[in-house]
């Protein structure tokens, strides 16, 4: 789960419980009544922060199943570079080698062709 998410849910939560204990106290109750109501809601927030926490659960999943598949398709275009180049390579070495051979065969000269000078 990134940071960023966890941050933002754990703010949902804060905030919604702040919210709540706000609301509560300024509602035109009775002192019984509020507490009643503080009752009942201190009850139900093991179940808020259960349902929070299985959503916070779910996206740090789904993020994870996510970066795993953008990982696994970037690893895939990086072999398929590499070997795009390990191809390229290998046909300019082959090139090279052949344009050594033709460079080596033109420019042999057999020793009957070189000019002797008389040293009378």
């Amino acid at each position: 789960m990134s940071n960023g998410a966890g941050k933002f849910f754990g703010g949902v939560i804060v905030g919604t419980v702040i919210g709540a204990a706000v609301g509560i106290l300024f509602a035109p109750r009775s002192g019984k009544e509020t507490r009643q109501v503080l009752k009942r809601s201190a009850k139900d927030l093991p179940k808020l922060a259960e349902e929070v926490s299985a959503n916070v659960q779910y996206q740090a999943d789904r993020l994870t199943v996510q970066a795993q598949r953008t990982i696994d398709e970037a690893l895939i275009r990086l072999q398929e570079a590499i070997a795009t180049g390990q191809e390229a390579s290998r046909k300019l070495q082959d090139e090279l080698i052949l344009s050594m051979a033709n460079t080596s065969n033109n420019s042999s000269i057999e020793i009957d062709d070189i000019p002797v000078e008389d040293e009378d």
